[in-house]
């Protein structure tokens, strides 16, 4: 199986190992996996390229690992629960043997339609058993799945779609969250009507049972298309540096990426993490919150779970439905051991109350975790003392879509947390900390750009069908390093607190936002002449969408307007990224050159207009004053 470390005198040693022979360190992690064909070498890299290559020549299936392998062992004990998102519905389980027989079968029915090795499939889905089934059956026969999370718009789901050209859509009838029962096949509809012409088929999941149009010849029921598939579907022969998934995020320029990740390292990688960062023991029961839609869904609920022969939670819900207390009356309930879950969830729960935490029997959580954003003070303490009392650790783990694993997070029970800080490289991640001229900060306490400077297994490898994005992106900024877009300060004793974005992009309740992304959506309005987007400081989503916009002339009903433009946004983006506050300006500080001096609109989104300091390079430097006058009438 593959090492976990039970002591941090073991974790010194081993990212010792891992630092100084890291192929070494890598091939024997990956010897713990089934393969079809062993690799003939584990690593060629150039990160100049770049070209990144783990495990070559190895032949393997994923789910061979994820599923095959546990059946003579584990095939009865439990794999995956599925909780509804309506509390009086019964909750599902499925054994390690019944999923391989689910995932077999939906593997089976996507061959008999017409889906073969490489061929991109699309998933808009909420989150039931069928997506995890679906994934899986997907590397089962060597496609590629693109999960597209269920709350973006018809316009950004086609943008995806036709990106990566896919053959086959997968959803829902409708999504249920919370209230309310949102109608997804509508919206595939809807996107596929926009000139989708890749997509062949369409298969539906009946999850609510409520009224959809289904299209003669491209739509088939998912309960349909599984009639009399057997329960046996042998595993593609993968290559190591196979596509296994793509996955959308946003960047600084108005174009979603699709990260590229591979069959191999991402395998290793994502299995060893999980073990490590979470302290997995036989019998637990793991509880990951967040949305396969996102890559920790995919990481952590699905792929580094299974890997590891763990028995893992999907929830269907939101944290407050039917009340603040679900999360904590499903910890309860299925006993959960490990609880993973993002700082937003945390703050909005704190809002609500100690006392819905205080009805439920928590003593059985070991381990409590963070993701999506660096979490504050308050939200770590609180997390501490109401739903850990004390005794469970945190692990404020830091990582991206592009990283596939966690990099940097505490190892539980095994050194001293320190509240708001990732902390320690995981054994084989080389972090360092540059300056802005790309020189590496060698003393120890230090505040800097954060880089990696050696390749780790589940790195991204690049962005689909479009390689030099890949390379401008993280490979350009700095010679020979991968550039993560952060900064980030680290302490005398080599242990690293994550600052936030250094780049246009904003991390709204974990997400990945780019203001390029929201400003191009915002200039669809009829009235909008430009507009500039910002983060804020915002109590519960971490980071808010400040929007400053410059229209053609006055605005009758500021109202109606700020309705109609997070209206244009839902519809071209999705209701995550709607601005949080919206002031109508009359110019924007530009330098000479026409660029907008964001950091003055930070600022005054802020309410630190004192803080602005020089503006006598500004175009038009008497901007300033006028923009912090309708900041107040904003708020």
């Amino acid at each position: 199986m593959t090492l976990q470390i039970e002591s941090f005198q073991e974790y010194k040693k081993v990212y010792k190992e891992s630092v100084e022979k890291p192929e070494k360190f890598w091939a024997a992690q990956a010897r713990t996996f089934t393969w079809m064909k062993k690799w003939d070498k584990v690593l060629e890299w150039n990160f100049k390229k770049p070209d990144i290559k783990w495990f070559i020549g190895g032949k393997l299936n994923i789910t061979e690992n994820c599923l095959d392998r546990h059946l003579k062992s584990r095939g009865k004990q439990t794999a995956l629960i599925w909780e509804p998102n309506d509390p009086s519905r019964p909750y599902q389980s499925y054994t390690y043997q019944e999923l391989y027989e689910e995932v077999c079968r939906f593997a089976n029915a996507l061959k008999s339609n017409g889906i073969k090795k490489g061929d991109r499939v699309c998933f808009y889905m909420p989150m039931v058993p069928e997506l995890a089934i679906g994934i899986l059956a997907c590397a089962r026969i060597g496609a590629i799945h693109s999960v597209v999370f269920a709350g973006f718009s018809a316009n950004a789901l086609a943008d995806r779609i036709k990106d990566a050209s896919c053959k086959m859509v997968v959803c829902s009838d409708y999504n249920s969250r919370g209230a309310k029962n949102i109608p997804v096949k509508e919206i595939v509809d809807e996107a596929l009507n926009q000139g989708c012409k890749s997509v062949e088929t369409v298969i539906v999941h009946k999850n609510t049972g409520g009224a959809v149009k289904m299209k003669k010849n491209r739509d088939k029921w998912w309960h349909d298309v599984l009639k009399g598939q057997k329960k046996e579907c042998k595993p593609a022969k993968m290559d190591s540096e196979d596509i296994l998934f793509i996955l959308y995020t946003s960047g600084s320029t108005g174009t979603p990426k699709g990260v590229v990740h591979t069959c191999g390292g991402y395998m290793v990688y994502t299995c060893f993490t999980f073990k490590n960062v979470f302290q997995y023991k036989k019998g637990d029961v793991y509880w990951c919150t967040a949305d396969i839609g996102w890559i920790t869904g995919h990481s952590y609920i699905v792929y580094g779970p299974l890997l590891a022969g763990a028995t893992t939670i999907m929830f269907e819900g939101v944290p407050t439905y039917p009340d603040p207390g679900r999360f904590w009356h499903v910890c309860e309930k299925h006993r959960v051991n490990q609880f993973y879950t993002a700082p937003t969830a945390i703050r909005a729960l704190m809002a609500q109350g100690d006392q819905w935490p205080g009805h439920y029997d928590l003593s059985s959580i070991k381990v409590l975790g963070s993701v999506g954003e660096p979490i504050n003070s308050e939200a770590w303490h609180w997390y501490d003392e109401k739903i850990g009392k004390g005794k469970s650790p945190i692990v404020d783990t830091w990582w991206q879509t592009e990283t596939g694993g966690i990099l940097i997070s505490p190892l539980p029970g095994l050194h001293k947390l320190k509240p708001c800080y990732a902390q320690l490289p995981m054994p084989g991640i080389q972090p360092c900390l540059v300056d802005a001229e790309g020189k590496e900060i060698k003393k120890k306490e230090a505040e800097g750009l954060l880089c990696i400077k050696f390749p780790w297994p589940s790195m991204i490898r690049t962005t689909y069908g479009d390689h030099e994005r890949c390379r401008q992106v993280y490979f350009s900024t700095f010679e020979n390093l991968y550039f993560t877009g952060d900064g980030a300060r680290r302490d005398k004793d080599g242990h690293y607190r994550i600052i936030g974005r250094v780049d246009d992009v904003i991390n709204v309740s974990g997400h990945r936002i780019g203001t390029a992304e929201v400003e191009n959506a915002i200039n669809e309005h009829a009235q909008v002449i430009e507009s500039a987007v910002v983060g804020f400081p915002h109590d519960i989503k971490g980071q808010g969408i400040y929007a400053y916009i410059i229209t053609d002339g006055p605005v009758a009903d500021k109202e109606v307007f700020k309705k109609e433009v997070n209206a244009v946004v839902t519809e071209v983006i999705g209701p995550i990224a709607k601005p949080d506050r919206i002031q109508i300006v009359a110019g924007l500080p530009k330098t000479r050159s026409g660029k907008i001096m964001r950091r003055i609109l930070r600022k005054v989104a802020a309410g630190e207009a004192d803080q602005i300091g020089d503006v006598s390079t500004l175009l038009n430097p008497e901007v300033v004053d006028s923009l912090k006058e309708g900041q107040k009438e904003a708020l």
